[in-house]
């Protein structure tokens, strides 16, 4: 139970990926030790990594990371509106968990401010049962084109009267070009919200910055809560955004290879995450314009928010036949979710869910059909592998059903349901449950049964284990008490 009236401080960042989420995770973890009641919450996320909450809605991957990391369970009070990319231009919106609406960009920022009381209702739930409310802003502050209606970041302090603290990150370059350009566009009111900055990510000698410290200091008048080293086993943990997928090469340097296409709106690519660390695995995320390696043992077609225009993008690169030649060589493809949908001989999408009313063909490496409606499958679930009668914890997330005489191959049994479907010869696998490689037992059979060497790997350990590093990591480099001092009691 909160043993005060709850606090709020909120992190907002000079741009995107300056390291906003990690921080606050850490944060979470750090204080959670101490003996206090800690809330993540964003406001408005934007990510297709989503994670399904205890109470059946969805919500950004990080928050569920940071939930963890404050030793709670993830509630969709935690990020209220979330933007799921369907298109270049076209988001989901979702509402306390739940689509609301499919909107474009356009759309939604004419529209926005109407979610700010569904955004206050979230916010004041959190307060209720906590000690303090660690709040994670969206891109920056200084995005003053965006400035009216704004639901992420000064728009929210504003409404809810909370300090701010800046992150910016050295190693992108410009660190105080950036806090003190803030500053200097931001209107007054809004510079005023911003008590103090850190500064994230930084390699080498701390000492020679101290000039810097000091400059953007005087400048700006903020204080200087620390200068936070590069962390370097945040790799260790489940990465929010696409982004940090754009540049990846081939993780680990086992002799198991895996290829993974990249689809342009790939969804819940932290599936990958427990395969990345397995000694005996070579993961390799394909990029648009390159072919699928050869030689590989497994390709993984991922989870995807639009499965048509995936599989389309798919086909674009070539990458279907590279699948196919992979197949009649003897190669093993898995199907995740969307990947799994793409498999089968058709897509149905009777609705225009994903566009243009109709079908589409599939890859045709599974005998079903999936039929795209409206209603979402959001859960969380315990199941068993088929094969091995081993269990699997995972969620699922997904539109549509899929049906098909490979169905009668089941990949796993939800209770006494069936899941997914396999191939004849047992190389093509299907299943619509995420998550289910950060089962170690699982994981290991999964590969060992396909010829690869495994290790000890102790997935979900390894994340908490990281955790607690980042949370000592942070207490070593921030001012933690004068951080603590800025937040401010919730009013609301």
């Amino acid at each position: 139970m909160p043993k005060f009236p709850a606090k709020a401080l909120m992190l907002m960042g000079t741009g995107s990926d300056v390291g906003k989420s990690l921080i606050a995770a850490g944060l979470c973890r750090l204080f959670s030790e101490r003996g206090l009641a800690v809330r993540p919450f964003k406001p408005q996320n934007m990510s297709n990594n989503a994670a399904v909450t205890v109470d059946g809605g969805e919500i950004g991957r990080a928050q569920a990371l940071q939930a963890r990391a404050a030793r709670v369970q993830p509630t969709v009070h935690m990020n209220p509106i979330l933007l799921k990319p369907e298109t270049t231009t076209g988001a989901q919106v979702i509402v306390q968990g739940k689509r609301a609406v499919t909107a474009s960009a356009r759309e939604f920022f004419r529209t926005r401010g109407q979610y700010m009381p569904a955004v206050l209702d979230s916010f004041r739930k959190l307060t209720r049962e906590a000690d303090l409310v660690i709040v994670e802003g969206a891109g920056s502050p200084a995005e003053v084109n965006l400035r009216q209606g704004d639901l992420a970041n000064m728009g929210f302090a504003e409404a809810a009267g909370v300090p701010v603290v800046l992150i910016g990150d050295i190693h992108r370059g410009g660190v105080i070009a950036s806090l003190v350009g803030t500053q200097t566009i931001l209107p007054e009111d809004d510079a005023g919200r911003i008590k103090g900055f850190l500064i994230n990510n930084f390699h080498g000698d701390p000492d020679l910055f101290s000039e810097g410290v000091t400059f953007t200091e005087a400048r700006t008048g903020w204080a200087c809560l620390g200068i936070v080293p590069h962390f370097a086993e945040a790799r260790l943990l489940p990465a929010e955004d696409a982004v940090a997928l754009e540049k990846a090469a081939a993780s680990g340097g086992g002799n198991f290879h895996i290829a993974v296409p990249r689809l342009p709106r790939i969804a819940n690519f932290d599936d990958l995450d427990p395969l990345k660390l397995e000694p005996g695995v070579t993961l390799e995320i394909v990029q648009p314009g390159k072919p699928m390696p050869r030689n590989i043992d497994l390709v993984i077609i991922p989870g995807s928010k639009s499965t048509i225009g995936d599989l389309a993008a798919l086909r674009a690169q070539g990458w279907d036949i590279d699948i196919a030649a992979h197949h009649r060589q003897g190669g093993a493809v898995l199907g995740v979710c969307g990947g799994y949908q793409m498999l089968g001989r058709m897509i149905h999408d009777p609705q225009g869910l994903e566009g243009p009313a109709g079908s589409s063909a599939g890859l045709g490496l599974l005998d079903v059909e999936t039929t795209l409606l409206p209603d979402k499958t959001l859960t969380r679930v315990t199941a068993r592998h088929a094969a091995s009668g081993l269990d699997v914890t995972g969620y699922e997330i997904h539109l549509g059903t899929t049906q098909g005489p490979d169905g009668a191959r089941p990949f796993t049994f939800i209770d006494t349901a069936p899941d997914g479907a396999c191939s004849s010869d047992g190389r093509v696998m299907g299943t619509y449950i995420h998550g289910l490689f950060a089962g170690d037992d699982f994981r290991r059979h999964f590969l060992s049964r396909l010829g690869a060497e495994t290790g000890t790997l102790a997935f979900e350990q390894t994340v908490e284990t990281t955790l607690d590093k980042l949370a000592h990591h942070l207490a070593r480099h921030l001012d933690i008490e004068r951080l603590l001092g800025l937040a401010s009691p919730v009013k609301l």
